[in-house]
């Protein structure tokens, strides 16, 4: 089933992109898609490039999302997770709003970095709307708990 994926940014779609819907249990959906960006994405850390594919998994209560990313051939690269409001889903679609803050996770689990610490202080959500720069906070603690133990793909699989 095709699926459209928006994420917003302080009220703009950053990026929209047709994914497949793998699975939706009510609170979890699971999306994949290629990389959607033009050209390549070089972190440092990481590069996303053409043919890397995205599963991507959201949900309705938590805030943040968490995408798992292969190569075109399978080799997987690691987890980027985005800290977001929780996903909002009418139709055949999603809107999640980004709120600056992400975590990586590389493929070992050995590397867990903490990414825009800088835009999240600058972005002013604390505050606009403090409730929910504290939800974020929570919820990039929550997922780098995940990581640090080891236990994020299995909670990707349930």
């Amino acid at each position: 089933m095709n699926f459209e994926v928006r994420l917003v940014k302080a009220g703009k779609t950053k990026i929209s992109y047709p994914a497949e819907l793998v699975r939706d249990d009510g609170d979890h959906l699971v999306v994949r898609a290629p990389w959607a960006a033009p050209g390549v994405r070089d972190f440092g850390f990481v590069r996303f490039e053409p043919g890397d594919v995205f599963t991507e998994h959201y949900w309705r209560t938590r805030w943040y999302a968490v995408k798992e990313v292969r190569t075109a051939d399978g080799a997987l690269k690691g987890w980027y997770c985005d800290v977001t409001r929780p996903a909002l889903v009418t139709g055949r679609g999603l809107t999640v709003e980004d709120l600056d803050l992400d975590l990586w996770v590389s493929a070992d689990g050995a590397a867990v970095l903490r990414l825009d610490e800088d835009e999240f202080a600058a972005s002013g959500l604390h505050r606009q709307d403090p409730p929910a720069a504290q939800a974020a906070v929570a919820a990039l603690a929550e997922v780098e708990a995940l990581a640090l133990r080891g236990a994020l793909a299995a909670e990707l699989a349930g």
